[in-house]
């Protein structure tokens, strides 16, 4: 479904050194994991036998009871399609591996032998095992049958699946086996793992788990050797992860008495389209593999997944102040290299009462005090017109005073009167041309007053009106450095708050965040908004969240239409979802040529659409293929 695949992570209750006892707790699990949909599971490294087995892995009886554990597990299994990866210790050219079995409907699909051995502290394996990690295009008997064996192998579905396998130690090794895995085609990751528990160290585990994931621009699971393990020396803990792209999805509780499983929808055709974006990732070097292909799995019939409604947003708290924090040492600093290069001392920007232009005037002025700027030295023009409410203009006006920048107000409606005469427009028609002959008159006194004062004119035009073109071309889309051209209208909201904190403009702030989005061009009735841009052109909340599942990953415009359903099930129903995706898709693509020529502005998030820096596009392109597919 859309790329999606629920994979799972299983811990078995585990007797050292007693495989059929063993068996009859991984067959639990592996039902557990088919009937929960569960594409592929993997359990703990050496799975049969138990991790600390240690010599008695060289004892003739063990490997053979392991032998006929195995044998009993496939049997059990051949009507179940999911994929199982266990750990087993397997005998080649007259040595011990430490191995990982994929096995699926009672077939063994290949066997990858562990590459790193730790011989160091409590782990001693080169004792009993020999290092896989040369051993290609190679075969080994097991169970009366000849299975594909090495480093090499890789499983896919020929869908958005191909996984590869490594085991504990391989993962903390300087280069670990699975990135080369990854540059290989491997977007789904799996680790056999036996990690003791010792103090602060399963943090750092999970870390490394998650930030494999994002090196390698994939889903990782893992799953370690539960407290069945001996304790002679060392307790394990039973800690299973699965991240995806430097996230962690879900993890357990270590020190489980009990099996447990714990599953994830990892969205595997996103990792697929996210790599083509990334020419690091491309230019990774390719080592011959062998690919196995693995029979169709269980599929996912209902995402168990939390879509994230306000993916430009942080989650928690701590991280949207420090993200705050960043975004406006990037813009202030983006303005200081500007403004130092071309030896300008003022700044010019319009301010309306609304959201950009008031974070366009709090970066400004954070970029002055700074360098120890005058703050006099910016120059805030208020310009009222025909749909300009008594509330914005009052909070533009207070926050300007409150911040001691220069505020001059000049009224454009005489100016637009004039122009209306001068192209022959009737006044009382509130067409386009009415709109946009005020936008393109502000902008005129912009920067004719930068001219006059040596100034730069500041842009607010924020980036989802860049997507969506909702601006006036030559009008506010212009400026000499477009301060808040990476920032999408939902971050703008939470960056405001921020500044919230600082209490001379706590009160004028709050008033700005709670006063509805208009370009108040259209008169206005009783001194209250009548054009309200959301009710327009659609909630921010949503075309920020098309631009980024479309622009992030290129996603089709059927699975941005299924993932917003799910991420606003409570705020928004299909056909609303469905309405607005369209009107986006068409603006996105018929407002190109706005964007073709855009102004300079820091880029601030990993989505930007600048045609100088990430994104390149024709301004005549044909959006049909788009919309036929949403409605497919």
């Amino acid at each position: 479904m859309f790329g999606y695949y629920r994979v799972g992570a299983g811990v078995n209750k585990t007797a050292v050194g007693n495989p059929a006892k063993n068996a009859k707790e991984i067959l639990t699990l592996i039902h557990e994991a088919h009937a929960k949909e569960v594409s592929v599971v993997v359990f703990p490294e050496l799975t049969l036998t138990g991790y600390t087995a240690s010599d008695l892995l060289l004892n003739q009886t063990l490997i053979s009871k392991q032998q006929e554990a195995l044998e009993d597990i496939l049997k059990n299994i051949e009507k179940i399609n999911t994929v199982v990866i266990l750990g087993a210790a397997l005998i080649y050219a007259d040595r011990l591996y430490n191995c990982a079995l994929v096995v699926q409907s009672g077939n063994i699909l290949g066997v990858v032998p562990k590459s790193y051995l730790p011989n160091k502290k409590e782990f001693y394996e080169k004792r009993q095992f020999t290092s896989g990690r040369d051993i290609i295009q190679s075969i080994i008997g097991l169970l009366d049958k000849e299975v594909p064996f090495g480093v090499d192998l890789l499983f896919s579905d020929s869908k958005d699946m191909t996984f590869g396998v490594e085991l504990c130690e391989d993962l903390w090794a300087v280069t670990p086996p699975s990135n080369h895995m990854a540059s290989n085609g491997a977007n789904l990751l799996f680790n056999l793992s036996a990690s003791n528990e010792l103090v602060g160290k399963s943090e750092y585990r999970e870390e490394l788990v998650r930030t494999q994931s994002a090196r390698c621009m994939a889903a990782y699971v893992y799953s370690s050797a539960g407290v069945g393990e001996s304790t002679t020396d060392t307790v394990f803990g039973g800690h299973s992860i699965i991240s995806e792209y430097g996230t962690t999805l879900s993890q357990n509780e270590r020190f489980s008495l009990q099996n447990t499983l714990i599953t994830a929808d990892v969205d595997l055709e996103r990792l697929r389209w996210l790599r083509l974006n990334e020419s690091s990732f491309c230019d990774g070097r390719h080592k011959k593999t062998r690919i196995i292909k693995v029979s169709p799995m269980p599929k996912v019939s209902k995402l168990q997944r939390d879509i994230n409604p306000t993916p430009f947003v942080p989650s928690h708290y701590a991280e949207k102040k420090r993200r705050c924090e960043e975004i406006v040492q990037i813009q202030a600093h983006g303005l200081i290299k500007r403004m130092s290069h071309t030896h300008i001392k003022k700044a010019v920007i319009g301010v309306s009462g609304g959201l950009d232009s008031t974070l366009a005037l709090l970066s400004t002025h954070k970029a002055f005090e700074i360098m120890g700027w005058e703050h006099k030295n910016i120059i805030a023009v208020t310009m009222p017109g025909f749909g300009t409410t008594s509330r914005t203009k009052s909070n533009a006006v207070k926050l300007c005073k409150a911040l001691g920048v220069t505020l001059k107000e000049i009224d454009i409606t005489d100016i637009s009167h004039k122009e209306f005469e001068a192209i022959e427009h009737d006044r009382t028609i509130h067409s386009v041309t009415y709109e946009n002959v005020q936008a393109r008159a502000r902008t005129s006194i912009l920067m004719n007053l930068a001219n006059k004062e040596g100034g730069l004119v500041i842009g607010a035009g924020d980036l989802s009106e860049i997507a969506l073109g909702w601006s006036t071309y030559n009008g506010d889309h212009m400026s000499m450095y477009a301060l808040n051209c990476g920032i999408p209208k939902t971050l703008i909201k939470y960056v405001i708050e921020y500044f919230m904190a600082e209490e001379n403009i706590s009160s004028i702030l709050k008033d700005i965040l709670d006063t509805p989005i208009s370009p108040e061009l259209l008169p206005h009735d009783k001194d209250t908004i009548s054009q309200e841009t959301e009710a327009i052109i659609g909630p921010y909340e949503l075309h920020d969240f098309f631009l980024y599942h479309i622009i992030k990953y290129g996603a089709k415009p059927s699975k941005v239409l299924y993932l917003a359903q799910k991420a606003f099930d409570d705020t928004h129903d299909k056909e609303t979802i469905k309405k607005w995706l369209t009107l986006f898709i068409k603006r996105f693509f018929t407002q190109q040529f706005k964007r073709s020529c855009m102004p300079d502005g820091p880029k601030v998030g990993t989505i930007c659409l600048s045609p100088r820096a990430d994104w390149r596009m024709p301004s005549d392109a044909d959006a049909d293929a788009w919309l036929e597919e949403l409605q497919s």
